[in-house]
This record gives C-alpha cells, sequence and structure tokens, in this order.
C-alpha cells in the first residue's frame, strides 16, 4: 500500500472524528479522545482527554504506524490517569492490535483500543480507592458500634461481674444497717431526754437516776444542796 491508501484512511478518519482530528502535515495528525468516565459522588474532576498524534511511516500500513500519546495544554491532573505515568502501558496495549492489524488501515482500532484501556484503567482505579474507602468506613462504624455495645461477655467476664456485684451489694448493705442502726440509738437518746417523771418510773429508770445522782454527790466528797438545806429561814 501507498500514499493512497493513507489518504484514502485520513479521509474516512476525518468523516468519523471530524471535530477531534487536526493535520500536523500531511502524513501526520493529532487526534483528540475525550474520555468517557462514572464519577462516584465525592468526585468532581471533569473526565480526562487523550490526545493520539499519529505518524505515517512510507510504507505504513505494512508497517506500525508512529504514535505518541500526550495530554491537552493545561489540562487539570486527574486522579486517576497521569498520561505522563500512564503513556507506556497505555501505548503497549495497543502491540497485539497492531500485530493483528499489519497490511490493513488501524487507526480507527487503534483509538478505540486506547479509549477502551484508558476508561478501564481509570475504572480499576477508582474502585481500588472505593475499597479503600469502604474499609475506613466499616472500621469507623464498627469503632462507632463498640461504644453503644461494650465489652462482648463471656462466661468468665460475667462470673467476675456477678462476685464483684455481690460483694457490692453485701457492703451496701451492712452500711445501710450500721447507718440505721445508729440512726435508732439517736432517736431513743431523743426519746429519753423526753421522758416525763411518771414516764421514767414506769419504765425503771428512776432508780437509775437516784443512782446517778448518788454518784455525782460521792464523786464530790459533799452534797451540793447540803449548805441550801442547813439554811434557817426565819419569821
Amino acid at each position: 500500500m501507498g500514499r493512497d491508501e493513507q489518504i484514502e484512511e485520513r479521509e474516512v478518519l476525518d468523516s468519523i472524528f471530524a471535530d477531534e482530528i487536526t493535520d500536523i502535515s500531511d502524513t501526520s495528525y493529532r487526534i483528540s479522545i475525550p474520555l468517557e468516565v462514572v464519577q462516584h459522588d465525592d468526585e468532581t474532576e471533569a473526565a480526562p482527554t487523550l490526545l493520539l498524534t499519529v505518524t505515517y511511516p512510507e510504507t505504513y500500513p505494512d508497517i506500525p504506524p508512529d504514535l505518541n500519546l500526550s495530554a491537552p495544554p493545561d489540562a487539570p491532573k486527574y486522579t486517576h490517569l497521569d498520561i505522563q505515568d500512564d503513556r507506556a502501558r497505555l501505548l503497549s496495549a495497543l502491540q497485539p492490535v497492531i500485530e493483528e492489524s499489519l497490511g490493513m488501515a488501524m487507526v480507527f482500532t487503534l483509538v478505540s483500543t486506547l479509549k477502551d484501556s484508558a476508561e478501564l484503567l481509570i475504572s480499576e482505579r477508582q474502585a481500588a480507592a472505593q475499597a479503600v474507602k469502604d474499609v475506613e468506613a466499616a472500621k469507623a462504624e464498627e469503632e462507632e458500634n463498640r461504644k453503644f455495645h461494650g465489652t462482648a461477655v463471656t462466661r468468665e467476664t460475667f462470673l467476675k461481674w456477678r462476685e464483684r456485684f455481690r460483694k457490692e451489694m453485701t457492703e451496701a448493705e451492712e452500711r445501710r444497717r450500721e447507718d440505721k442502726e445508729a440512726e435508732d440509738k439517736k432517736r431513743r437518746v431523743k426519746a429519753e431526754e423526753r421522758l416525763t417523771g411518771k414516764q421514767l418510773f414506769e419504765r425503771g429508770l428512776v432508780g437509775k437516776v437516784e443512782e446517778d445522782e448518788e454518784e455525782e454527790e460521792d464523786d464530790g466528797g459533799h452534797d451540793l444542796l447540803q449548805p441550801v438545806q442547813e439554811l434557817k429561814v426565819e419569821d
């Protein structure tokens, strides 16, 4: 095949890629390839565009065309595809198609294969990034649930809790009993202080009061009321 065949292919490509193809020379042109990617909810980046430059050698298509891959000037960086880093990988994906197409016009097939390869690469990277996010979200959810569910109960932890609970209940009951006894004792003392002479007599406390008074007299060595009793009142 010669120059006529190259011109014929170029005319066919012009009808397919009317707005995407740009001539560089008689034997060289550039095709713009906008990629179609699925954007996730948290992604706001515009889908990237590839620029494939094709140059015909004199004996094309008996030999492969010269290919170069680049990004549009001032194109924003895309998270899941970097033309500089991914160029060799994407061009190598075209080698099987080139080998199968030698002797035939192949540029349209190369463009389609390149587009599919780039979109597949982006899709794989998106899936990998989403998988990482899912794992992190699952860990965060598990940690959050742990706050509400607490520690899983086993027989060993239950027995320890029961022993501690019983001990705390016994101590609480003992404190309650001691507090009640102390309160009852206070009430008895206050009640005895308010008893009348009759109540003291009925409860057998009169003798105790007299004994207490006698002890006070003995402790002092004399009756404190004696000086008063010895006073004589003259008429």
